[in-house]
């Protein structure tokens, strides 16, 4: 009789640390993709052509790489739900002083600030993840990461309301962080405080042989998603020539697979295992941008992102999960070299999509980044030694 009240207990804890978390995943997909969804408003108002464009993106991954070292030793020195609270709230408020700025050397600024942050946050979150994911003994990673998919997708469909609506860059973004601060706040205290801090890792710890791999993995499948995030809505003004009021349907649609595989995701691993779901994950999302490029209209363009959408959405859930049971590394670690090599990967591309679009198109660009994306199908057969 007294075992029923002590279950329940328990039950009860696990799924508040898990509810909060999520919370922290759909603050961060929110924020992110906000910013996405109005980029090409910036390359309007800074009247910037694709190269220019695509050099003021490298702000980002410049922040990213500066925080690689960094992100996680905080979260491994100070606790993943403390460095998570402090990126629930400065993260949205960077994205606020992106709908401020007036001059290209402040974006710059703003952008490396927001690559630095988007990593410690994503470090914080999944190490987060990977502590609950081990309170209920079974794969459940990548349904954290479907409620980053739909914040993205919520994310992408305020930003068109905002469009339509005539509402300026600094209106919108005002309104996403102070939604995100409302949810820091209802969810903050229920974050699980069950990683232990440590004083002995070191600030910088060599990624074994079996993280780099995952990173890779990662990688390969990140610069597809990195494209679809920051010039799906320049793809369909230029090339596919919808109206202003249609630039984000291949978003949309892209977000929402992207958002349903990764809530189908543990389910389908757990039938037919790791390698072969990644396996399949690169060539659905090669074959949906190679549509896209080979038939650029409304229709077949907004089908070929719908396929790139559940190609890559399960593979960077599936990778951080095992990254985070390294046996070489303590979790926040690991995590972090896993998910900075990957994110180059998100960083990178769209930088590179604006070279190669000012030398040649963007049809050209999209295909390279098509091929690219076919790495995780070629290195997921590594992933049988490492599970």
């Amino acid at each position: 009789m007294l075992s029923s009240p002590v279950s329940t207990s328990s039950i009860d804890i696990k799924r508040s640390h898990r509810v909060a978390t999520c919370i922290f995943f759909f603050i961060c997909g929110l924020t992110y993709s906000s910013w996405t969804c109005r980029i090409h408003d910036l390359k309007a108002f800074f009247s910037l052509n694709n190269a220019e464009l695509g050099s003021v993106l490298f702000a980002l991954p410049i922040g990213l790489l500066t925080s690689l070292p960094i992100s996680g030793w905080m979260v491994t020195k100070y606790k993943s739900r403390r460095v998570l609270i402090a990126a629930g709230i400065l993260f949205p408020l960077v994205l606020c002083m992106i709908g401020l700025i007036t001059h290209i050397w402040q974006l710059v600024i703003v952008l490396f600030c927001f690559g630095f942050l988007n990593n410690v946050f994503e470090v914080a979150m999944n190490t987060q993840a990977v502590g609950i994911e081990s309170l209920y003994g079974r794969s459940i990673m990548a349904s954290f990461h479907g409620l980053w998919s739909l914040a993205g997708f919520s994310g992408v469909a305020i930003g068109t309301l905002a469009i339509n609506l005539g509402w300026p860059l600094w209106m919108h973004y005002i309104i996403i962080a102070v939604l995100c601060w409302i949810m820091v706040l209802i969810s903050f205290k229920n974050l699980s405080p069950e990683d232990e801090a440590s004083e002995s890792q070191p600030l910088f710890a060599k990624p074994d042989y079996n993280i780099l791999k995952l990173g890779f993995i990662a990688f390969a499948s990140l610069i597809t998603e990195g494209t679809m995030f920051d010039w799906s809505g320049v793809y369909f003004q230029k090339v596919v020539t919808v109206p202003e009021t249609l630039t984000t349907v291949g978003s949309v649609a892209f977000m929402a697979t992207m958002a349903m595989g990764r809530f189908t995701a543990d389910g389908l691993v757990t039938k037919y295992g790791v390698s072969r779901i990644l396996q399949c994950s690169g060539v659905i999302s090669t074959t949906g941008l190679l549509l896209a490029v080979l038939f650029p209209n409304i229709y077949t363009a907004t089908a070929g992102f719908l396929m790139v959408g559940v190609g890559v959405s399960s593979v960077v859930p599936l990778v951080l999960a095992i990254a985070g049971k390294s046996k070489t590394l303590a979790p926040g670690i690991a995590i972090a070299a896993v998910s900075t090599v990957g994110f180059l990967g998100f960083l990178i591309g769209p930088p590179l999509i604006g070279f190669i679009a000012q030398a040649t198109n963007l049809r050209w660009s999209f295909t390279l980044i098509a091929l690219l994306g076919l790495g995780t199908t070629f290195m997921a057969s590594q992933i049988k030694k490492m599970v």
